[in-house]
């Protein structure tokens, strides 16, 4: 029993060294020994009853309606109980006092003096929310995508099963791999993932590789405290990473990365986790991660251009989308598309293009792919003062692709690659049969560079083993 009473005592003198904290005149503070009579009372301003009026006084005799007595009792506690004290209600905690498992005590606390303060807190709550949902609806709309695969037009069947199978793949959260050409329409693609999959009100945050210097961009994925680096912000700055929330991270010509930088995004998308540059706390990372690049990622893994197990961490579902030149049927519709694009813009009557003129598109290579096509047929758009675009507005070099010297010639050189093509296959194949596989081997036996073998082998759709 000393020892209980002097271990109360000691708490009494604690609170006594915190008495401005509990005496306020919105909160307070009550403790009662084990037989209910009071033993510190910070109640003064919140009551107008004096704690030397108090003290040793049973508590039912100081506190209207109060339970700490019983609580003293049973041991339990009573968070955020409505007490009637003077008229007014007020929000209670009760918290019974253990000493060597057994109850030596209770403490009362006021929390709200009124539940008018609980009103005016849930419209101050109510306010921040409404605040956080307008910063997120802008971030969203700052951070949107535009397409979706109504907007990838074709009538190419490769291409159209490509979009049956990304549909599929929108509906999953694995990481995504895209591959092709500059100008093909990767982010398109990715775009229209994005908008399929279940977090589509989420935004969706583009990051360009190449566009960013090595130097910055450890700092634009993952963001940096205050003072981080010399030049830094006092306050930090948020990434792209932590900015990308529940949504989509778009990482645009991946095979831009430095090494270092290949390191750590493997590192946050295994452990799904990273940190602010300068800090050490752990930030979650739940975003979805689609990836694009216009090099062959393999080739590059083989050159040691590219870390071989962030590849493969990137590389769950991957997609390869043929440049233009390789779904040259779709020419037509991508011309109606493109003119229907920019009527509004040129203010032009011109609806259509002619059949001579698709044809000598079809016969271009496209080096520019879709992007090309664009800027082609909005230079026709704008030339053109009739409703149908003609060969003469074309640029002369695919007009010269129509005659019949040059489609002749064209001709003769089309049939010389594919025939060297086949030829060049089938050494390779015959190379890698002789040396059971070995790539390098192969290569020594066909006299040409490893790094050369594997783009020919890309090139001509030879499956790769592991690399």
């Amino acid at each position: 029993m000393d020892k209980a009473k002097k271990r109360l005592e000691k708490l009494v003198e604690s609170v006594e060294l915190l008495r401005d904290v509990f005496d306020t005149e919105n909160h307070g503070m009550c403790i009662v020994d084990k037989d209910g009579k009071i033993v510190k009372w910070n109640y003064e301003k919140l009551f107008d009853i004096k704690e030397e009026e108090t003290i040793g006084k049973h508590v039912t005799e100081c506190l209207e309606n109060t339970r700490l007595h019983i609580v003293v009792k049973t041991g339990k506690k009573e968070l955020y109980q409505l007490q009637e004290i003077g008229g007014a209600h007020v929000i209670a905690n009760r918290i019974p006092i253990e000493f060597e498992g057994e109850i030596i005590g209770a403490a009362g606390t006021v929390v709200f003096k009124d539940t008018k303060e609980i009103e005016k807190l849930y419209i101050r709550l109510e306010r921040i929310g409404n605040n956080l949902k307008e910063y997120q609806s802008e971030l969203v709309r700052m951070y949107s995508a535009k397409y979706t695969f109504d907007d990838i037009k074709t009538e190419n069947a490769e291409m159209l099963h490509l979009k049956a199978v990304a549909k599929l793949a929108a509906n999953s959260d694995a990481t995504i791999l895209l591959q092709g050409e500059s100008g093909t329409g990767k982010e398109l693609f990715a775009q229209a993932i994005h908008q399929s999959s279940q977090v589509s009100g989420e935004p969706f945050v583009t990051i360009n590789c190449a566009a960013i210097p090595g130097e910055l961009l450890e700092s634009e994925l993952f963001g940096y405290e205050g003072g981080a680096f010399t030049g830094s912000r006092k306050e930090g700055r948020v990434g792209k990473f932590e900015l990308v929330g529940n949504g989509t991270l778009f990482l645009d010509e991946l095979g831009t990365l430095p090494l270092n930088m290949q390191v750590k995004l493997l590192r946050v998308l295994e452990s799904r986790e990273f940190e602010r540059v300068g800090s050490n706390k752990k930030l979650e990372f739940s975003a979805r991660v689609i990836g694009a690049s216009n090099e062959n990622l393999p080739m590059l893994v083989a050159q040691g251009g590219f870390r071989k197990d962030l590849y493969y961490r990137l590389n769950v579902i991957s997609f390869e989308i043929p440049p233009l030149r390789k779904r040259l049927d779709d020419i037509e519709c991508l011309c109606r598309n493109i003119l229907s694009q920019k009527q509004c813009k040129y203010n032009t009557n011109c609806v259509s293009i002619s059949e001579e003129a698709v044809q000598a598109l079809k016969c271009y290579d496209w080096p520019g792919n879709i992007r090309e096509l664009r800027n082609v047929i909005e230079r026709a758009l704008i030339l053109c003062e009739g409703t149908m675009i003609e060969l003469r507005h074309l640029t002369e070099n695919i007009q010269r692709l129509i005659c019949g010297s040059d489609q002749e010639i064209r001709s003769h050189t089309d049939y010389f690659k594919r025939e060297v093509a086949k030829l060049e296959k089938r050494l390779i194949e015959e190379g890698l049969a002789a040396s059971d596989g070995n790539r390098a081997k192969a290569a020594k036996i066909l006299g040409i560079h490893r790094s050369v073998l594997y783009k020919k082998m890309h090139d001509y759709g030879i499956p790769f083993d592991e690399i």
